[in-house]
């Protein structure tokens, strides 16, 4: 007798219960793929900086009410000022220092870069010398230097010249031949090279190795080296430092007024001993230094941008007349 045919499984009802397979609407992954999509119609907000804000805040109200002290305050004799700014005594004093400035700057720096080279060299004698040249001025205040200087003929009543066995060819005396802007001059280079040295020598010693070897490997000079490539990568760290030996030599000729030389101090001084209008004759001086220091602050600006060229990979950055014009472009853009 034939058993009973058992019906086959259908494959949809052989298969094993199992958990369902996620989908691309599962509750799991959807807000993950859906979350970039939203944060990126979302608005970019600042970080807020109260700080920031309230220190701005106070630094401007106190520069308001220094301005308005300036200005309100009688004694300050704001007409007075602006008669005396552009008097002839004035300006023959300002020009008086300018060209003293200039002079000891250029010859200061002149004998300052020799001294480093002798201080760098290999001769013991030069870099001894060097040393103690740097050592006792930059170890003397100025004012003392500038008045051994005025006194010098205390010291040498005269100079001569003559031959070892023969007469003398001429003599001088001292206090004919060293006035008192010659003695400034001469007291405020020296002080100038002693700091100029150290400047300048700061500025060889930041310039790569590599370019030295480089150069060495090619049979240049050391001459040339030190003029065709030390010096110009040098520039970079001597100029920020040099800029404020500048400005520090503009006011520093001021202390020359106790050798009764008429620079712009001593023109505002000699004028308030008559009229005895101290604070405005002060304020004179002072608006004058403000005006050429800001002249020279300048210029260094954009000589240390001109020495820049090529330090960086990304560029120099704007200049502030380059922002200006920016922003102006961008406002009448709109």
């Amino acid at each position: 007798m034939a058993s009973p045919a058992v019906p086959s499984a259908s494959p949809r009802s052989a298969a094993p219960p199992s958990a369902e397979a996620p989908t691309d609407a599962s509750p799991a992954t959807a807000p993950t793929a859906a979350a970039p999509a939203a944060l990126a119609g979302l608005p970019i907000v600042p970080r807020r900086r109260p700080g920031r804000y309230v220190s701005g805040g106070l630094a401007l109200l106190a520069a308001a009410l220094l301005l308005r002290s300036l200005a309100g305050n009688a004694a300050f004799e704001w007409p007075v000022v602006g008669s005396y700014l552009t008097s002839p005594s004035i300006l023959r004093g300002l020009l008086l220092t300018l060209w003293l400035t200039g002079a000891v700057v250029a010859l200061g720096f002149a004998l300052g870069t020799v001294l480093a080279v002798a201080r760098l060299s290999g001769n013991p004698v030069l870099r001894g010398l060097s040393w103690g040249f740097v050592w006792i001025f930059r170890a003397t205040p100025l004012l003392v230097q500038l008045l051994l200087w005025f006194n010098i003929g205390l010291l040498y009543p005269t100079l001569s010249l003559g031959l070892p066995f023969g007469g003398e060819l001429f003599s001088v005396k001292t206090v004919n031949l060293l006035g008192p802007v010659l003695t400034a001059l001469i007291g405020l280079t020296l002080h100038e090279a002693a700091f100029a040295a150290e400047v300048v020598r700061s500025g060889v010693l930041s310039v790569d190795q590599g370019q030295l070897e480089a150069a060495a490997s090619l049979g240049l000079g050391r001459g040339r080296v030190l003029r065709r490539i030390v010096l110009p990568q040098a520039m970079r760290a001597i100029l920020p430092p040099a800029g404020n030996m500048l400005i520090g030599t503009l006011k520093g000729t001021a202390v020359i007024s106790v050798l009764a030389v008429h620079d712009l101090l001593f023109s505002a001084q000699m004028i308030y001993n008559q009229t005895y209008q101290v604070i405005p004759l002060l304020m004179v001086a002072t608006l004058w230094y403000i005006a050429v220091t800001s002249v020279l602050s300048v210029g260094q600006y954009y000589l240390e941008r001109y020495f820049a060229r090529g330090a960086t990979r990304g560029g120099l950055p704007p200049t502030p007349f380059q922002r200006a014009r920016s922003a102006f472009r961008r406002t009448v853009g709109r």
